[in-house]
């Protein structure tokens, strides 16, 4: 049985004893609901109350007229295709969706394809692709709610991104580096141990704390997906977090004592990397390392994907199939060496010795 009513219902029992349900939204007028919340009924004039208004004024928001891309926006924001993202996710497509409002806003719907391909050209590569993922699931409540026919993004032409490997994965000596300048006790090297031992982004780790331990494991959502992992936590993390005063339940705070942001602590660490001598190196670089590390030591990918808590197959086997790569390098490397016995390459045949043959 669910105890909560779904967002912006109210309701109350009337003079005949008789409960009544009403949709309430602020700037939007009251809208009755039959049956008891959560019913098939029930949901159904919910869902229909909210999808009706996307035409209507935005409460405060003067840029908003009826059945304009502003209008629109403020429809989708609402509903629960971009509630039910992650909130990192609703976080990152929003702020790509107000850029394009505060231009495009005043813009009827539908959106003509000549006015999006123009928009998308003035976007370098990377920046197409978060636009149009962004633009996706916009776009797809729009059709599904009659506000448009047609996908202005079928026939976009993007520029070609080259291809990357995307941040820099810490190398074993890196690392080191990393810790030479950084001494046990400091919250430099903690930051390194939590990430490298974890192997969870930075998003995580500035969540991480005392609270998420339990019999040393530690067990948490990510932020991005909400995929759960639990984790046991690793001797040499568990070593440097016994340096550190257990007062906070939070393992990193800033300098005035706050849990960072992902993105302060990601400018944080980038400053850290900078005093090792480390420019090219980033935060998310030690999740690649630490997942090439599991996948060198005999991670199966199912086992990654439970370490790392990702949601497809693909992206662990990615690690899987570089640390195979890895291990039969080394292999042949060895058979050639073996087949020397010092370790440098046979001495070729002189030319005279050819010659006398």
């Amino acid at each position: 049985m669910r105890t909560r009513r779904p967002k912006y219902t109210h309701g109350f029992i009337d003079r005949h004893g008789k409960p009544r349900f009403y949709l309430r939204r602020p700037g939007h007028k009251k809208v009755p609901l039959p049956g008891l919340p959560w019913s098939e009924p029930f949901m159904r004039a919910y869902q229909a109350a909210l999808d009706a208004d996307w035409g209507k004024r935005e409460i405060g928001a003067k840029r908003t007229v009826a059945g304009t891309v502003s209008a629109a926006l403020v429809a989708y924001y609402q509903s629960r295709t971009f509630t039910d993202l992650a909130k990192l996710t609703q976080q990152n497509r929003r702020a790509i969706l107000e850029r394009f409002r505060a231009e495009h806003g005043h813009r009827p719907m539908p959106i003509p394809a000549d006015v999006m391909q123009h928009i998308i050209d003035k976007k370098t590569p990377a920046a197409q692709r978060n636009f149009k993922k962004a633009m996706l699931g916009f776009l797809k409540y729009c059709r599904s709610h009659g506000m448009i026919t047609n996908d202005p993004l079928a026939n976009i032409e993007m520029a070609k991104i080259k291809k990357s490997n995307g941040h820099h994965t810490w190398a074993v000596d890196e690392v080191e580096q990393y810790r030479q300048r950084h001494a046990p006790g400091t919250k430099a090297r903690l930051a390194l141990e939590l990430m490298l031992q974890t192997g969870h982004a930075r998003a995580d780790v500035v969540r991480m704390g005392r609270q998420h331990v339990r019999n040393g494991t530690l067990s948490m959502r990510r932020q991005k997906t909400g995929v759960q992992f639990d984790i046991p936590l690793l001797p040499e993390l568990l070593a440097e977090i016994a340096l550190h005063p257990t007062t906070e339940l939070t393992y990193l705070l800033t300098a005035r004592g706050k849990p960072f942001t992902a993105a302060s602590f990601g400018m944080w660490f980038r400053q850290r990397c900078n005093e090792a001598g480390l420019k090219h190196c980033t935060a998310h670089g030690l999740r690649k390392a630490a997942a090439v590390h599991h996948a060198l030591n005999g991670a199966t990918a199912a086992e990654l994907m439970a370490w790392f808590g990702w949601k497809t197959i693909g992206e662990a086997q990615r690690y899987v199939e570089e640390a195979d790569r890895i291990k039969l390098a080394r292999n042949a490397g060895a058979r050639l060496i073996s087949r020397t016995g010092t370790g440098q390459p046979v001495t070729p045949v002189s030319q005279s010795e050819t010659k006398s043959q």
